[in-house]
């Protein structure tokens, strides 16, 4: 898969999916909009069109599903910026959504993309108890991430329940979606949800060193970041199609300096 080309593809679908109408929403949509277009690495929707390639199918079979955990992850994190959850004023670089708009209006944004999601989702060109798998994969991930984020708050201490769901889940959701679009057996999406849940981990443990603030120490997460990713690389193996991006991925994401 051309990574490049990929991403472009996405963000296409993306500003094709949000809404632009003017009058009564516009402020609104302005919101959403400036959530989703601000930037961003466009991580986990490559991780579900490659799931999709990596099953045998094709990256574009599992695009609207992309676009939906896009929409997902989006919503998770104009709400984790809000005074009450994280109260961080700047995302990627520019103000985050209730900083540039209010605080009403970004909550609004938050539950609007989160039903957008599904929405995106109900577009798959595939049949419609395959689009139900779809739906009941992205719900799950919906709430998971939530249970993280209430732990979190909460001061759990449980590291592996906080990141396996606050992180986590959304890598796993991502693959499983695409793994599902592209016409995986079930032990072929079981197989890409344990890689996406290792990855996860990984990312979020290697979040922790760059920013030096791991409650394990830097011993700890380094041996748990090295761990998971190969437990991520391990999973692929056996797969009926090419890999060769999430098996990357998984090795960049482990030794990333930003």
């Amino acid at each position: 898969m051309d990574a490049d080309k990929a991403k472009g593809k996405i963000e296409d679908a993306l500003a094709a999916v949000l809404p632009t109408a003017d009058g009564e929403a516009a402020a609104l949509y302005a919101a959403m909009r400036w959530a989703v277009e601000g930037g961003g690495k466009r991580v986990r929707p490559l991780v579900c069109l490659a799931a999709a390639e990596a099953v045998g199918g094709a990256p574009e079979d599992a695009l609207m599903p992309a676009c939906a955990i896009e929409l997902l992850h989006s919503y998770t994190l104009v709400h984790d910026d809000l005074p009450a959850m994280d109260n961080d004023t700047e995302r990627r670089g520019r103000p985050s959504t209730w900083a540039k708009f209010d605080e009403a209006t970004a909550i609004l944004a938050g539950d609007a993309l989160q039903a957008l999601a599904f929405a995106a989702l109900a577009q798959t060109p595939c049949p419609a108890w395959v689009r139900a798998k779809l739906g009941a994969i992205l719900g799950e991930a919906a709430v998971g991430v939530v249970c993280g984020q209430a732990a979190e708050l909460a001061g759990s201490v449980d590291v592996d329940y906080v990141y396996g769901h606050k992180t986590a889940d959304l890598f796993v959701a991502a693959a499983a979606l695409g793994a599902t679009a592209g016409g995986g057996t079930d032990a072929q999406v079981a197989r890409l949800r344990e890689f996406a849940r290792h990855l996860g981990l990984a990312f979020q443990h290697e979040d922790d060193l760059l920013d030096g603030d791991s409650p394990l120490g830097r011993d700890e997460a380094e041996r748990r970041v090295r761990a998971h990713t190969e437990s991520a690389l391990a999973a692929l193996a056996g797969l009926p199609g090419d890999t060769a991006f999430l098996a990357d991925l998984a090795a960049r994401l482990a030794t990333r300096t930003a």
